[in-house]
């Protein structure tokens, strides 16, 4: 929990463009924590024999599944709360400002308050995109998508479109072109590197 305001303050200089985190009345940042797991079999003799992929995975995991809890717990006595993937742009300046050890990197920030205006429910996918039943099947999944992409424009238009200036103004512009259009840059380019310097093994 980031409670001094000078703290939060160098939080906003190193993620800008994110004001609102500075006037939500609480704001955390998750992180995902394998360094508890390494000192325990150091502390009982044990080797720690599980260096490898999942060890980065699973902290990653049980970060996420905290973090859903919580936003559920949250929401379910009237709070607010928006998750800030953004932190993870600047990783290393964040985990120097939070003094984060070896083994542990911050996955999400979080905004928490009480709402100024009542939320409005974001269209999602439909169900039959995500779940499969005995098999992963996605047959139909061009389909499926155009039409949320047709429903979504229809009910919840996007107020911009994304990156116009490079591909122009899409006559129909739905949730598969915006992500497309977000993930043509490249992105967090120093991540895996940054992780790897935190100690984990990829492999």
């Amino acid at each position: 929990i980031i409670e001094d305001a000078d703290q939060r303050a160098k939080l906003m200089e190193i993620i800008p463009g994110n004001a609102w985190m500075n006037s939500a009345p609480a704001f955390l940042v998750f992180c995902a924590n394998n360094r508890r797991q390494r000192q325990l079999s150091e502390w009982r003799g044990r080797r720690f024999a599980n260096d490898h992929l999942d060890a980065f995975f699973n902290a990653s995991l049980d970060a996420g599944i905290a973090l859903a809890t919580f936003m559920m717990a949250a929401e379910s006595v009237g709070l607010g709360c928006c998750p800030v993937s953004a932190i993870r742009n600047e990783s290393q300046k964040v985990s120097d400002l939070l003094a984060l050890p070896t083994h542990v990197f911050a996955v999400a920030g979080l905004a928490l308050g009480w709402p100024a205006k009542e939320g409005q429910i974001s269209m999602r996918l439909p169900l039959e995109t995500t779940l499969h039943t005995d098999r992963f099947c996605e047959d139909a999944l061009a389909e499926q998508i155009g039409a949320y992409d047709a429903r979504r424009a229809e009910h919840q238009p996007f107020s911009s479109q994304r990156n116009a200036e490079i591909f122009g103004e899409a006559e129909l512009y739905g949730w598969s072109e915006d992500k497309a259009r977000q993930y043509s840059r490249p992105d967090r380019e120093d991540f895996g590197n940054f992780i790897r310097a935190k100690g984990f093994n990829l492999s």
